[in-house]
């Protein structure tokens, strides 16, 4: 059985990512701190501590497991929770650290990306895209900390894959959601349409990440693997519908006053009256087989237990 390497395992979607794995995989989630010496592992599951923006413990951790892929998921996940500038450098580094380390392991990459990375949803005003859908080929743009040390840790990926010969995924989720508390059903966002606007009210599920982390581990390994040796792609992790459940184009005409005559809108993708998400999501289909399986109108209210990795 493979070995897996997942950095952030014990976070909120990290579990499920793990849980995920855990099937098919030897799973080392490894953290900032550990569970404890006590603690009762879920099956293949084992866990390491590492500060992985120091670079020494981020070496020699993945080192020591000589791992056959590394799922770095691992980060200060938004902005505005911490200063800046250690959001930007934590994010960076640890990234840095842990993608190079993979590359001399030999192990092909999968890592948190996010939307963020396009630079929507921190700017202000929330500039308007120049495509819909919106394609993984879109200028990535940030304004803010987070997305901008996603945009540099997709060019670090890239990096290690071109130098070390191994294979490296981005995925970027929107807002990932939990069964029975998705947060994009709430009073507060769901009646107020600027709520969901830096965004354009794009969800995902965790279990439909998790999927994603899964297909493309397996999608980076064997003889004729989806993303070859000395590659890297970036794909979105998005639900096929918005939010609100209503026309999409509708909403941005609502929020934003009207669509642009630049931006260009795919009509053979999104047509009057679709309540799709507003991100291309093909991609991620055609290299991996994936397509997300949850909506909100089930999902949102649907009684599914938390991963449990381990216990005391």
């Amino acid at each position: 059985m493979d070995t897996v390497l997942v950095t952030g395992g014990r976070g909120a979607s990290g579990r499920w990512v793990v849980d995920r794995l855990a099937g098919d995989y030897e799973v080392v989630v490894v953290d900032y701190e550990h569970p404890g010496p006590d603690t009762d592992p879920a099956p293949n599951v084992t866990f390491r501590a590492a500060d992985l923006a120091e670079r020494a413990e981020a070496l020699d951790t993945v080192a020591a497991v000589d791992p056959d892929a590394v799922v770095h998921w691992a980060a200060i996940p938004v902005a505005g929770t911490h200063p800046d500038g250690r959001v930007f450098e934590t994010n960076v580094r640890a990234a840095k650290n842990v993608l190079d380390a993979a590359g001399r392991a030999d192990a092909r990459i999968v890592q948190a990306s996010s939307d963020g990375a396009y630079g929507f949803f921190f700017a202000d005003p929330t500039p308007f895209p120049d495509e819909l859908p919106i394609t993984e080929a879109h200028p990535l743009q940030p304004e803010d900390p987070y997305g901008l040390s996603k945009v540099t840790a997709e060019a670090a990926a890239g990096a290690v894959a071109r130098r070390e010969g191994v294979p490296a995924v981005s995925i970027r989720p929107s807002w990932i959601q939990f069964p029975g508390e998705y947060a994009c059903r709430g009073d507060d966002y769901v009646d107020d349409l600027d709520a969901g606007a830096g965004n354009f009210w794009s969800y995902v599920d965790a279990r439909d990440v998790a999927d994603l982390v899964a297909a493309a581990v397996a999608g980076t390994g064997g003889s004729d693997p989806a993303v070859a040796p000395s590659s890297h792609e970036a794909v979105n992790c998005v639900a096929a519908d918005n939010a609100l459940g209503r026309p999409l184009l509708d909403l941005l005409r609502e929020s934003y006053g009207e669509v642009p005559d630049d931006c260009a809108v795919d009509g053979s993708a999104l047509s009057e009256g679709d309540d799709r998400g507003a991100y291309a999501i093909e991609k991620a289909e055609r290299l991996f087989g994936w397509e997300p399986k949850r909506s909100w109108r089930e999902a949102a209210d649907e009684d599914v237990s938390e991963p449990t990795l381990f216990e005391r």
